[in-house]
């Protein structure tokens, strides 16, 4: 099985639909998507806010039977695929302010606060893959989200039993590790790659696509992976 997260920035293009279809995913966890993503042979589940015009903070696109639930954030979606349940989430980055969905004065309160909302939501489901673009890196240095910032996703994954095959992932830009997560289940056997966001020499996002994919030994029913 394999999962992807990519920000695609608000832009949509057959471009856009040609590299998701390469990528060969079962399962998207998008952010930044403008409504007119369409993506053949899966299901699309957007959150209900809008980020700006025609562009919502996040969605789950699935080529596997899916049923939505709820947003446990306006910038995260969240649905069930199997036993599982998958969310997309933006998190705070460090110019963002306090407007809504932010709530707090400083960044790092910011983020601890959409997290501690995530949490009330996500602390139900058995099995959880949570992803997206957390506007942090989880080591190293940090450019997009703030030191404070980090410690609160990171004690909400030590809380949710959650490791992160993308921590070691670059960015983009030489130098920095990906701010694009994708969580999983302690003990899930995973490997993670990122996909450069171009074709034909035109790049289609700021930020690049990543993908983890479960390997046989994950030890998982068919059930808890919605396969």
């Amino acid at each position: 099985m394999r999962i992807g997260t990519w920000n695609l920035a608000g832009r949509w293009s057959d471009e856009h639909r040609s590299l998701m279809l390469d990528a060969d995913c079962d399962v998207w966890l998008l952010t930044e998507v403008n409504e007119r993503t369409s993506l053949p042979g899966y299901a699309l589940h957007m959150t209900q806010a809008r980020m700006a015009p025609r562009r919502r903070w996040a969605a789950i696109a699935s080529r596997l039977p899916m049923s939505s639930s709820p947003d446990p954030h306006p910038a995260s979606a969240r649905a069930r695929i199997g036993a599982t349940t998958y969310v997309s989430s933006i998190l705070p980055w460090r110019a963002c302010g306090s407007l809504f969905p932010w709530v707090g004065e400083r960044h790092a309160e910011r983020t601890a606060n959409a997290v501690d909302d995530l949490l009330l939501g996500l602390r139900p489901a058995r099995s959880l893959v949570w992803g997206g673009d957390w506007n942090h890196a989880l080591t190293g240095k940090e450019y997009a989200g703030s030191q404070g910032g980090r410690r609160a996703i990171l004690t909400a994954l030590e809380e949710l039993r959650l490791e992160v095959p993308t921590t070691q992932l670059p960015h983009r830009i030489d130098g920095l590790l990906s701010i694009d997560h994708i969580a999983v289940p302690r003990g899930w056997s995973t490997s993670a790659t990122r996909l450069p966001a171009e074709r034909d020499g035109k790049r289609l996002s700021d930020h690049d696509a990543y993908v983890v994919e479960l390997s046989a030994g994950t030890g998982l029913p068919p059930q808890a992976l919605g396969v």
